[in-house]
């Protein structure tokens, strides 16, 4: 195959409709915009959300709350939840999210205290809570906050 031999496929170009080329071209004389009004003019038509002087949607409802978009997304992880690592291992974020227990993305992990905790383990994370700390090192493991 040469350069000169390709060609699209079949029905993949399409000839532009020309609008306002005469009556014979069936888009002649109102070239489809119908017959007067705002929408038929040059440079006519409406903004977006325009509702012919009607209270618009985005103003009829009511504002609610408040989106911080500075906050820092901090996900949740029980100290039950890290059993499933063998003992004498040592977790962090990346440990977390390659076996599933972390799924999206996050700014930092804290370790609750929920559960009991029965293997011993070097845990390498954010924050702790204080019940959490205590369980992590009274299996014999230890809490670092990085």
């Amino acid at each position: 195959m040469k350069l000169h031999e390709l060609s699209p496929a079949v029905g993949a170009k399409k000839k532009s409709k020309r609008i306002g080329r005469g009556h014979g071209s069936g888009q002649g004389k109102t070239a489809g915009k119908g017959h007067k009004g705002q929408k038929a003019r040059s440079g006519g038509g409406v903004r977006v959300g325009f509702e012919g002087g009607q209270m618009p949607l985005q103003r009829r409802v009511p504002k609610r709350g408040f989106n911080n978009i500075f906050a820092k997304k901090i996900v949740a992880v029980n100290v039950c939840s890290l059993n499933l690592f063998e003992d004498g291992s040592i977790i962090d974020e990346k440990v977390l999210r390659e076996a599933g227990i972390i799924k999206t993305r996050c700014d930092g992990v804290k370790i609750l205290g929920n559960g009991n905790l029965t293997k011993k383990l070097t845990v390498k994370v954010g924050k702790f809570s204080d019940s959490a700390k205590q369980k992590v090192e009274k299996v014999g493991g230890k809490a670092e906050v990085i």
